[in-house]
């Protein structure tokens, strides 16, 4: 069985500065993984990279592959990267969703690569594939949202109608670029919960990059972490030590939230939880 993903000796230059300085590691079918590291190590880089939305530099072996297909080879995207995309939903930092357009709109758009391109620019749907749309939209919780406007929904909403347009998109990989970042507690718990139940009932493999470590302990059992585009670290995330947190994260580590509310006993937790840490005030709206 090929890797979900497998990153080989990924590089990437900005202004003469290493943003990824051969990376390489593999993502097994069905993971959970937390990307971490302090602002500008480079995670929202290489998810970009794996989903095929920047081009790495020409060095003659890097390279990217899903489930065993290149994204990328050589500074080159593959020719049919529109169909390597469609296994792949990305939710971004800042939502991505289309203000003026339906919640359910929106969530169809995950369609859009299945769909003829005389049915998908007037948006013309099915009755099937409009109640796909609701029923991953009430995996989520957010079915009574279904004929809202994108722009009337909280930002923990928003993150959840991103993951439903995964689900309709039928993604077997979810990159996940700092889904909580702008989110208040309860909302960041709600969105990871989901993370972690599709991961759990579906099977799909999820990458998430995360800067509050707390979270990336309790919901991934494994952990990549990133300093100046170089992986120092790829384990268990129990095997992340206070010290070695201070090596990856620097003056950063003090605004860390390292801790959590459980998680509902329904659900138990992947990971023990973390000892009681005063967690920092998160800015973004209630779910």
């Amino acid at each position: 069985m090929h890797p979900a993903v497998r990153v080989t000796n990924l590089q990437k230059t900005f202004r003469g500065r290493p943003a990824l300085d051969g990376v390489s590691f593999d993502v097994q079918p069905g993971e959970m993984v937390a990307l971490i590291g302090a602002s500008g190590s480079g995670k929202s880089t290489l998810l970009r990279h794996i989903a095929g939305l920047v081009v790495s530099d020409q060095n003659e072996n890097g390279a990217v592959a899903v489930h065993g297909q290149h994204v990328q080879r050589c500074g080159r995207l593959a020719n049919d990267i529109r169909d390597r995309r469609s296994a792949i939903g990305f939710v971004f930092q800042q939502f991505n969703l289309v203000d003026r357009l339906s919640v359910e709109t929106n969530v169809l758009t995950g369609l859009l690569s299945r769909v003829p391109l005389w049915r998908s620019l007037p948006k013309w749907f099915t009755r099937d594939e409009r109640q796909l749309a609701l029923d991953s939209l009430d995996r989520v919780g957010i079915a009574q949202c279904c004929h809202q406007r994108a722009s009337t929904l909280s930002g923990g909403q928003q993150q959840r109608a991103a993951i439903a347009r995964a689900l309709v998109q039928k993604a077997s990989i979810i990159l996940a670029d700092e889904p909580i970042a702008s989110l208040d507690p309860e909302s960041s718990r709600r969105v990871m919960e989901m993370l972690a139940t599709v991961n759990r009932e579906d099977g799909i493999t999820v990458l998430v990059s995360l800067h509050q470590v707390g979270y990336a302990m309790n919901y991934c059992q494994r952990v990549i972490a990133l300093k100046d585009g170089i992986i120092v670290f790829d384990g268990p995330s129990a095997a992340l030590s206070t010290d070695l947190l201070a090596e990856i994260y620097g003056a950063e580590l003090d605004d860390l939230a390292l801790d959590l509310p459980a998680r509902p006993a329904s659900r138990p937790a992947r990971q023990p939880a973390m000892p009681a840490i005063p967690q920092p005030a998160f800015a973004g709206a209630g779910v």
